[in-house]
This record gives C-alpha cells, sequence and structure tokens, in this order.
C-alpha cells in the first residue's frame, strides 16, 4: 500500500530542487505524485510477485531527478538504492534531497553505465531504468552488473512489445529472457496504462 503522507518531507525537499534546476518540467510539477513519485512505487507490483528477502542492492539507471530511486529509498529502507547518472548537477540534486532527508540507504553515483560493468559485474539485485532509453540500449548496459538470480526491471508505456522485439539480439547475446510484464495504472483522470518489464538471466 502506497502512503501519499510518508512522503510530504520528500516532495517539499524535491521541489525546492526544482526551483534551482529543472529536474521535471514547472507543467509537472502539479502531477509530481501522481506522474512521478507513484509511477515510481508502481515497483510495489514487482515485489508483490517476486518477494525478496534478502538484503537487496538496487541499481538505478540514468535516474535523472530521482526515479525511481529516490521514492524506492524512502519506502524502502532496507534496500541499498545506488542512483546512477551522468550529469552531475542532477546527481548534485538528488544528493541534496537525500541529504536533507537523512537516507542512509541512498548512494549516487556521477558517471555512465558503460565504464561500470568492471567495477560492478554481477553485483545487483535488482536494476532498474526509467524513462532513459531503448530497452535494447539499457540491457546492454545494465545485464552485466546483474546477479544471476536478480532482476532488470524497465519502466515503459504501451510500446513494450515494440521494445521487447527490438531487445531481442540483446537478449540473446546475455542468455536472458523476459520474465514478466506487469502491467499498471497511473491515478490520473486519463486512462494512463504503463509496464514493469522484468528480465532474467536464463539458468
Amino acid at each position: 500500500m502506497i502512503e501519499k503522507n510518508k512522503f510530504e518531507n520528500y516532495i517539499k525537499a524535491f521541489l525546492e530542487q526544482n526551483a534551482k534546476i529543472n529536474l521535471i518540467s514547472k507543467n509537472d510539477e502539479k502531477f509530481l505524485w501522481e506522474k512521478h513519485i507513484f509511477d515510481s512505487l508502481s515497483i510495489e507490483n514487482f515485489f508483490n510477485k517476486y518477494p525478496c528477502k534478502n538484503k537487496i542492492k538496487l541499481l538505478d539507471i540514468g535516474t535523472g531527478g530521482g526515479f525511481p530511486s529516490l521514492p524506492i529509498a524512502v519506502n524502502y529502507p532496507d534496500i541499498e538504492v545506488y542512483a546512477l547518472d551522468s550529469i552531475r548537477k542532477k546527481v548534485n540534486a538528488i544528493t541534496e534531497i537525500s541529504q536533507k532527508l537523512e537516507l542512509k540507504n541512498f548512494h549516487p553515483i556521477c558517471d555512465r553505465a558503460e565504464n561500470l560493468f568492471i567495477k560492478y559485474k554481477k553485483h545487483f539485485d535488482i536494476i532498474t531504468s526509467r524513462a532513459v532509453a531503448p530497452l535494447e540500449t539499457i540491457l546492454k548496459y545494465g545485464l552485466p552488473m546483474l546477479k544471476d538470480e536478480g532482476y532488470f526491471i524497465a519502466y515503459k508505456s504501451i510500446k513494450t512489445d515494440e521494445e521487447i522485439a527490438g531487445a531481442s539480439k540483446v537478449l540473446k547475446k546475455f542468455n536472458a529472457k523476459v520474465a514478466d510484464i506487469i502491467p499498471y495504472e497511473l491515478p490520473l483522470e486519463v486512462n494512463f496504462t504503463r509496464n514493469l518489464i522484468v528480465v532474467r538471466l536464463c539458468k
């Protein structure tokens, strides 16, 4: 169950940073909860189907303004969240937000995913990516950093089938498969269906 009141301090801290640097558009500020926080927390649908018992290390590739990394860190204090982005000013902004919220489980990284292959090879239990790049591209960068028993979760819109088809060569290269597609809807007046594409390495 997603509790909006749990995010009051986060929303305040985020809007303060958004006034300094455009993490999201000004027009989108009034939909911060519906379009960004609620969307980020849709990972709850994944956890409901795939309970994770051990201490989890999660990498968010291309986190930008901290989505889904920051809402996940706030809502799941037992998950160690690593937020990766190549734009320094965005990483500085989400670092300030996490410090204001005193999040001990949030670890921002300013770098490119292709530079982390060796350091973080088979390191993460879960890798997420939201609104960053085609599935083919993010899988190419992310799968080498995923543990053998881990999950890659891509937040995608209705073009899920096209994205999966486009990623077929990369899936084959890394001996991976789409294990699940979990649909969900954002709490907006207009019907807005999105999907979590769950990818696993084949045993």
